[in-house]
């Protein structure tokens, strides 16, 4: 991967990063995607020597830095789903966008119980049923997320 691809990885994560701690009312925050750990999934998936598994730690550190309660929560769960993502990107790059959608959800669900278990054996308080829309809504947006990833990779012209 030369510098310019890893210039523009680090864009969309910052993008990526941007989107995620953007104050939304509390209504619309509910229905927010996770749109870091899609794009960590989208370059674990499609690139990953370059995007893996560092990426997914040091996104999930940044965000940390900026929501997290405990610092490393989620650089622990991105780096999980990164890990995953990497094993198995031939399948996963093998499908269609919306069969990929399918096999982002579990990804999401993942992240999503890294975050609650560690909220939990940390004494945070463990918020509402609210919490597991995020995942849904991020395999929604997956078919939608990917061709955008791609444009910004220089892939789809």
């Amino acid at each position: 991967m030369n510098v310019d691809s890893r210039a523009r990885m680090l864009l969309t994560a910052l993008v990526a990063l941007i989107l995620n701690v953007l104050p939304l009312p509390p209504w619309l925050d509910v229905l927010r995607p996770e749109f870091l750990v899609l794009t960590v999934l989208y370059w674990s998936v499609n690139a990953p020597r370059t995007g893996g598994i560092a990426l997914g730690f040091f996104a999930g550190l940044m965000l940390d830095i900026f929501q997290g309660p405990v610092l490393g929560q989620h650089a622990l769960a991105l780096s999980l789903v990164a890990y995953i993502a990497v094993r198995e990107h031939q399948r996963i790059r093998s499908k269609p966008v919306f069969q990929q959608a399918l096999l982002v959800l579990p990804a999401l669900i993942l992240y999503e119980v890294v975050l609650f278990a560690i909220d939990g054996w940390t004494g945070h308080p463990v918020t509402t049923p609210l919490r597991w829309v995020h995942a849904l809504t991020g395999a929604l947006i997956w078919p939608l997320a990917a061709p955008v990833l791609a444009y910004s990779a220089g892939r789809l012209t």
